[in-house]
């Protein structure tokens, strides 16, 4: 796991080169968050990330990508969202955004940003919205892959995860966990149908992916039977949506975090008269690209002169404290 952390870590210290960016926050998704993955699953990893200020400062942003796609490599899977385009999701009630908050896998998390968006959470979260989105999952995946005498094994998990989710969300128990076998825990009482459920939850996270085989009476009984109950049901139309402004502060608290303390470490600089041509002397170095270049970037294990870099950092913390307007 450390081997793949750093490959991933390695990946977005590319991404932030190329594309002029800084990364917010990178957790796992799939099945490795959610507690089922496989000897051979892939790394499903999504990450958010915040252009400059001036990138969506154009009468033009709405057309502007906001995503980044890296390409499948040894079983890593790499795409993330712009900030601006996760907090309209977020305002949305987003199911997948808000399973990236829970996720017990977390590769990166800097600056303030994510913990604020934790923070909002039930004030954002709309359990009509997401009974929809989990209840069209668990439907379309049951008729895609466990209708018939055989069935695909490993797609049991795909309907039975959203179906929790919906009992979850009707019993009133807050944000749905990102974790299957917290829902398992919370939501089956049925001994003998978690049973059936552990049983292949172990199977799956033993061996390989599973494949096709003879579909399992108990659990397909169960699904069958919650599915048609939620499909009879009226599912309430006031779906919630989170107030605008609070997303807008937080867009704007990001961007004088993440880019107005950059512009206060280079002024330091130049007030303690170190010219950034100095800095590779110091084991500091600047990073030399095609894009803006960022000023320079701290080697772990470097030393300021006699300042420890711990020490240098709290000055520049300090800095930032007492020029508010920087």
């Amino acid at each position: 796991m450390d081997t793949v952390k750093q490959t991933i870590i390695e990946n977005f210290e590319e991404i932030m080169s190329k594309h002029d960016v800084r990364v917010l926050y990178a957790c796992e998704s799939g099945s490795r968050a959610w507690g089922f993955a496989s000897s051979d699953s892939d790394y499903d990893v999504r990450f958010s990330y915040i252009h400059r200020t001036d990138w969506y400062l154009s009468i033009n942003t709405e057309n502007k990508r906001d995503v980044i796609e890296v390409p499948i490599n040894n079983k890593l899977d790499i795409n993330g969202w712009d900030l601006r385009k996760a907090l309209k999701l977020f305002r949305k009630s987003n199911p997948p955004l808000f399973e990236w908050l829970g996720s017990p896998i977390i590769y990166l998390e800097q600056y303030s940003v994510f913990s604020k968006l934790r923070e909002l959470a039930t004030l954002c979260y709309s359990p009509v919205s997401c009974m929809y989105h989990y209840f069209k999952m668990a439907k379309g995946n049951n008729r895609e892959y466990l209708k018939g005498k055989k069935v695909w094994l490993k797609k049991y998990f795909y309907v039975l995860r959203p179906i929790l989710a919906v009992i979850w969300l009707e019993r009133n128990m807050g944000i749905v966990p990102t974790e299957f076998q917290d829902l398992v825990e919370g939501v089956v009482v049925e001994n003998n149908l978690k049973s059936e459920i552990c049983k292949l939850l172990d199977a799956k996270k033993q061996g390989s992916e599973l494949g096709y085989g003879p579909r399992n009476q108990l659990i397909g009984d169960f699904i069958d039977r919650e599915l048609n109950r939620i499909e009879e049901q009226t599912l309430a139309k006031n779906v919630k949506k989170c107030p605008i402004e609070k997303l807008n502060e937080l867009f704007r608290i990001a961007l004088q975090e993440v880019w107005a303390y950059r512009k206060c470490a280079f002024e330091l600089l130049s007030l303690m008269k170190i010219h950034w041509s100095a800095l590779p002397l110091l084991k500091l170095r600047r990073r030399r690209s095609r894009s803006p270049p960022r000023i320079f970037c701290l080697e772990s294990g470097g030393r300021f002169g006699s300042i420890d870099l711990f020490a240098l950092s709290e000055i520049f913390i300090n800095y930032f404290a007492y020029h508010p307007d920087r």
